[in-house]
């Protein structure tokens, strides 16, 4: 009995649980990489004190609207996505992806 009930538990949060899931490709994913190089670049910049807070939460809300322009889904599967790449990626490997990357992300996805 126990059992069954840890089974129903289970089988009735799949739905939830799927609808979180996505797979990103192509752009969305490119732009997936781009707002996690800015976003986790600006956070580690203020940690160091090498960067204002107010820079800071400018690249964050730039990040959030090259998000909703550039990436389809609920915000709960856009997040889950980004601490996927997050979790991919040393922060050293992000870190460079800024310094090569963050003039061509800003032109390719833009947020105005």
């Amino acid at each position: 009995m126990r059992a069954m009930a840890w089974a129903l538990i289970f089988c009735s949060a799949l739905p939830a649980f799927a609808q979180t899931q996505r797979i990103y490709e192509g752009e969305e994913a490119a732009a997936l990489r781009c707002a996690n190089t800015l976003a986790l670049t600006a956070v580690a910049l203020a940690r160091a004190d090498m960067m204002p807070q107010i820079e800071k939460d400018v690249m964050l809300s730039v990040t959030v609207a090259m998000l909703e322009r550039h990436v389809s889904g609920t915000w709960t599967q856009k997040k889950r996505a980004l601490e996927v790449m997050r979790d991919r990626r040393s922060v050293a490997d992000t870190l460079e992806d800024y310094r090569r990357n963050a003039t061509t992300c800003l032109l390719q996805f833009p947020i105005n």
